[in-house]
């Protein structure tokens, strides 16, 4: 026997996809669709859940309920690790920049070679456009490494965290690796997802000269908001050069 939230959840998707529901519309409170569907809130949250897990409708704490947005993708771009600067500079896309000093610990050793409880400079930034998040990043750096401005919001560097570009100097080799997975807590919490929605996640190891880690980054963008681009150079070896 079907279940009464797949019902619920069957009605509300055609009133969406009708128009009768308009994206950006608060929808009505959970005790209210529940006195409405004749079912208990248990119920009528699991057919909520439905539809955010579909990307139709969004969960704002503290404001309820809405219709969500159809979302314009950005383009990350590899190789660079930057987002496509006409995207990253348009007024509606505005990014939160927060930098702070933080011990290593075994994660942060593992990525930036780094010893344990070392000083390590933290750079999130969390992308979006009106309420709606597009991506977010989490940039780590050895704190002597760490370009000055950094821990100051300079405005160069602000403009580099933006586009989720590398901070420091252009290092001499990155390393991109990537994957599609469910977000954790924290990620569906801060991009507003639910738990089986599809993030593609990025980590990006840049390298200088000496092959020392100057920076770590991990980047996270929903599944349905972002276009990746990676284009690899081929590099001919020395009998090939000299044949």
């Amino acid at each position: 026997m079907r279940s009464r939230h797949h019902d619920i959840a069957d009605d509300l998707r055609q009133q969406i996809t009708a128009g009768s529901l308009q994206p950006g519309e608060r929808l009505l409170s959970e005790a209210g669709l529940a006195d409405r569907y004749k079912v208990s809130t248990v119920t009528l949250r699991r057919a909520l859940a439905i539809l955010q897990g579909e990307g139709l409708v969004e969960k704002i704490h503290g404001k309820g309920n809405f219709v969500r947005r159809p979302h314009r993708k950005v383009l990350y771009v590899g190789g660079w690790g930057t987002l496509d600067p006409l995207t990253a500079a348009e007024p509606a896309l505005r990014v939160t920049v927060r930098s702070t000093t933080v011990p290593a610990n075994a994660h942060l050793t593992t990525l930036l070679k780094v010893p344990t409880g070392s000083p390590v400079v933290e750079t999130t930034c969390l992308s979006h456009e009106g309420g709606s998040p597009h991506g977010m990043a989490r940039i780590y750096m050895p704190r002597d490494l760490v370009p000055a401005g950094v821990l100051d919001d300079d405005s160069a560097c602000r403009n580099a965290v933006t586009r989720f570009a590398v901070l420091g100097p252009p290092p001499a080799a990155l390393r991109e690796a990537v994957c599609a997975r469910p977000p954790t807590s924290d990620e569906a919490s801060a991009l507003r997802i639910g738990s089986a929605a599809v993030v593609l996640s990025i980590t990006r190891i840049a390298t200088d000269s000496t092959g020392r880690v100057v920076e770590a980054a991990l980047l996270a963008f929903p599944g349905d908001r972002v276009d990746a681009v990676f284009t690899t150079h081929h590099v001919l070896d020395e009998r090939q050069t000299q044949g």
